[in-house]
């Protein structure tokens, strides 16, 4: 139920009670249209006018007019009803969608080092479509569904009250029905949500691994295991189809008792003299007829909402997940043009990726002086990248500090301290877009400085050479550009920020010895009075280091 009541805060209270309301007023009307048009008929019954009272009678027009108005405010009130429905779910996808992206943008490293891709992506394609476009109508129809039930056994029972009788035996075989199949369509979807996600993450991890399955000879494999999770979410799926079979038999067998019932006591009514208005009783039996299809349609929205409502608790896991700490803390900012110096200082300082693991880094202590270059070496899980995450905050500390000039990194926002310290990372990253977003994203610099840049990344014959030099647009990834390429355009782009603090992790590891030669030479021309970290694996690369 707080799942429900998540979803009803999101759309607001006052748009679904509104909502709900019309919608009462449009079925009341739509009734009453109904009796209108009953009495209408019976004004042409013998037994009830004849010409000594015909004038008794109301006049066609006033019939005609009291019709027409029954029926524009019916209209009137569907589509108010209808607006505020809209509005709902606009609300609903809006409030549950912004508080799902913006904790997955602030989610620690270790959530996503623990969470597979296709769980994410799971949550904000399917799930959020579901709140987009299902639970709007799925909530329009329940509502339908129900008002349309009580009105047509309200209906049934004022033309023939006797069948009151049946109403509670008829009532408590559906809800048994209902206690059945409710918790087993639940569960089945449920199952086809989790059978699901794998399909995702197994489809996402062979198109990024293509040339590596067809280059070990494994291509049969990974069809064989796409195959056999594919065939699982199946199951779940042809499972759900025949539960909503078993459903659809037992809703028919109500829904003819309940026609039956209203026939054969609309016929005692009329032959005991219950009932003396052939027009009641028509609309009693119309009524009845469409109620197999309302209960049948009923039970089916209650099992798509109780089935797609886990998508609001699934997004609402998402938005409950722990977050880093605050991007900006106004009170404790560090001062302008912080750092100025490049001081380090390391005391003590020990780290671990996430609670319950072992320390990567323990008891780290060290000084390093402004413009200081320190190479980083080591062996394979030594600690190197662990270092350079634990600079930029990716890891929190679990014990020491770090200060840089003077300042405890803990103590501000992440987007003062990271904003203020440049990496240039092994795997370089570009984003879809233009090489000029890609250097500059968010338009701090001029053209000039852009080209002289590019020109001291070595990139600017390059760049000379495409059509649209500063606008080429760079695909996902970077993949229209070399690798060597796409290592200068992040070189250019550090030099662009020129920040007091440099770390290089490893970022001449995947590029040849004369990229690498060129990466090191513009390091040590523009970068000479920065503090500068590098982790490499390559011994030429850091000789000439201070340490």
């Amino acid at each position: 139920m707080s799942v429900y009541i998540e979803y009803i805060r999101a759309a607001t209270y006052f748009l679904f009670v509104a909502y709900s309301g019309l919608f009462l007023c449009y079925m009341i009307f739509q009734v009453l249209r109904s009796f209108w048009l009953s009495a209408w008929s019976d004004d042409y019954d013998p037994k009830r006018y004849n010409s000594t009272n015909s004038t008794l009678r109301v006049a066609t027009g006033i019939r005609l007019g009291v019709y027409g108005l029954l029926g524009l405010t019916e209209s009137i009130c569907f589509l108010i009803s209808l607006i505020f429905l809209v509005f709902a779910g606009l609300n609903a996808s809006k409030n549950l969608h912004y508080p799902l992206l913006h904790n997955l943008l602030r989610s620690p490293m270790a959530f996503f080092d623990t969470t597979p891709l296709g769980r994410i992506l799971n949550r904000c394609a399917k799930d959020i479509e579901v709140v987009d476009m299902l639970l709007p109508m799925n909530f329009r129809y329940l509502v339908i569904c129900l008002l349309q039930v009580i009105m047509t056994l309200v209906v049934i029972i004022i033309s023939t009250p006797i069948f009151a009788v049946v109403i509670l035996p008829l009532s408590i075989l559906y809800i048994v029905i209902l206690r059945f199949y409710v918790p087993t369509s639940r569960q089945l979807k449920r199952l086809a949500s989790v059978h699901r996600s794998p399909i995702y993450s197994h489809f996402g991890e062979t198109i990024q691994g293509a040339a590596s399955i067809r280059a070990f000879n494994k291509v049969s494999e990974f069809r064989d295991q796409s195959g056999r999770i594919v065939d699982a979410f199946i199951k779940c799926n042809n499972s759900i189809f025949v539960s909503n079979r078993w459903l659809a038999v037992r809703l028919e067998f109500i829904g003819n008792c309940v026609i039956f019932f209203a026939a054969l006591f609309a016929t005692l009514s009329k032959e005991f003299g219950w009932s003396e208005s052939p027009g009641i009783v028509g609309v009693s039996i119309s009524y009845a007829l469409n109620i197999t299809d309302v209960l049948n349609f009923a039970v089916r929205q209650v099992s798509e909402i109780e089935a797609n409502i886990v998508a609001v608790e699934r997004i609402r896991e998402y938005t409950l997940t722990p977050n880093e700490a605050e991007w900006l803390l106004e009170d404790s900012r560090p001062p302008g043009g912080w750092p100025s110096k490049g001081e380090v200082h390391f005391s003590n300082y020990s780290t671990r990726y996430r609670e319950g693991l072992d320390l990567v880094l323990k008891g780290v202590t060290a000084d390093v002086s402004a413009g200081e270059k320190i190479g980083i070496v080591g062996r394979t899980g030594a600690g190197k990248s662990s270092f350079a995450l634990a600079l930029f905050r990716m890891i929190e500390p679990a014990g020491g500090t770090i200060v840089i000039d003077g300042v405890d990194v803990t103590q501000i926002g992440l987007h003062d301290l990271r904003g203020n310290i440049t990496i240039i990372p092994q795997d370089p990253v570009l984003f879809s877009g233009t090489l000029r977003f890609n250097l500059d994203p968010f338009n701090n610099c001029s053209d000039e400085q852009i080209w002289e840049a590019l020109e001291m990344a070595h990139l600017k014959l390059f760049v000379s050479t495409l059509p649209t030099g500063l606008d080429h647009v760079i695909s996902e990834g970077g993949e229209n550009i070399s690798v060597g390429q796409r290592q200068l355009v992040c070189l250019a782009r550090a030099l662009l920020r020129h920040t007091k603090l440099l770390v290089l992790d490893e970022a001449t590891a995947a590029v040849d010895v004369s990229t690498d030669a060129l990466i090191q030479t513009t390091i040590r021309e523009q970068f000479a009075d920065c503090t500068v970290f590098t982790i490499a694996h390559r011994l030429n690369s850091i000789m000439d280091y201070d340490r």
